[in-house]
């Protein structure tokens, strides 16, 4: 079925891919895995970019009656609300916090509580917590995805390069 498309088919085995990456001293990734497989894989390989967006669907809420504890109990009914104080958790949010514990500048994905103080999340890892609604300013709305920005470390022997070549 592909060969009916006259583009260039290539099979190879798990141990060819291998074989390059460990080659072009690539770490073992799914991206950089991407870049090695088959013969057809060139001696060297210059990345335009350092970072790689990783993108995470999570859905955008579930239609359960209340909440459950962890037996399957029912803990507390749902909030009624979807938004509270215009935000709805899975924001992307940046708070300016001029005093108490958590002064700084935040960046991150917003937990509501309908008190008002809010949770931010960067990751799994939660970061600040308590925080009042009126020091966060929206960035972006929930959309049912979440994004996450990871530099990789490239061994010293690959090559970062602006300039048009051979890219992944």
């Amino acid at each position: 079925m592909l060969k009916d498309t006259k583009l260039l088919v290539e099979c190879c085995t798990g141990a060819l891919t291998k074989m390059n990456r460990i080659k072009l001293n690539l770490p073992k990734d799914h991206h950089f895995d991407a870049c090695c497989v088959g013969k057809s894989t060139p001696d060297e390989l210059k990345f335009k970019i350092d970072s790689i967006l990783y993108i995470h669907a999570k859905g955008r809420g579930s239609y359960k009656r209340c909440k459950l504890d962890r037996y399957g109990f029912p803990r507390r009914p749902a909030p009624r609300i979807k938004y509270i104080f215009g935000f709805q958790s899975g924001d992307i949010i940046k708070s300016v916090v001029p005093k108490g514990k958590y002064k700084v500048i935040w960046k991150g994905a917003v937990a509501c509580r309908s008190s008002g103080y809010f949770d931010i999340k960067s990751g799994a890892k939660r970061i600040a917590q308590g925080i009042n609604h009126k020091y966060l300013k929206l960035i972006q709305r929930f959309d049912g995805y979440t994004y996450q920005l990871y530099k990789f470390n490239l061994n010293p022997n690959t090559k970062i390069d602006d300039r048009n070549s051979s890219n992944c």
